[in-house]
């Protein structure tokens, strides 16, 4: 399970930057009203595969170090802030923000004009980007990880 959480860890710096890629790009098309280019395809393309593979894992680590069994005694784990992160505010919004980058992919995808392809991308990216970002156990937060973990 160790080398899951490192590829875990490891994998968010992928996700935000595949992410914040995609946001200034929807950003950008929306002020600049420019074409709807490869690149920003590929950015959300490469935001969206980064994003299932990080649910692989993040699921492989859920199942696996018995984050799922604790729901048994949710009463407790709601209790404390470190089981109720991880049993139920890490997943849950990980998983909206997974919904919202696909359901964005797809959208982007069916508009018609680009400047609606950018709104969309602003939108559904925008939020999941947000959702992402609070949801990380950032070092300077109550539950707290290191930026980076090693091997222990």
């Amino acid at each position: 399970m160790q080398i899951v959480l490192v590829l875990h860890n490891l994998l968010r710096w992928g996700v935000l930057i595949f992410g914040i890629w995609t946001l200034l790009n929807a950003i950008s098309g929306v002020t600049g009203k420019r074409k709807y280019s490869a690149g920003d395809n590929r950015s959300n393309l490469l935001f969206m595969i980064f994003c299932d593979i990080q649910l692989l894992l993040g699921l492989i680590l859920y199942f696996g170090n018995s984050w799922f069994d604790r729901l048994k005694d949710l009463g407790n784990n709601m209790k404390d802030p470190y089981n109720r992160f991880f049993t139920m505010e890490h997943m849950s919004m990980m998983i909206l923000a997974w919904i919202l980058v696909h359901v964005g992919r797809a959208s982007v995808k069916r508009a018609n004009t680009d400047a609606a392809k950018h709104k969309r991308m602003l939108i559904f990216f925008g939020l999941a980007i947000i959702l992402i970002l609070v949801s990380i156990p950032w070092p300077f937060k109550e539950v707290a990880k290191p930026y980076l973990r090693w091997f222990n």
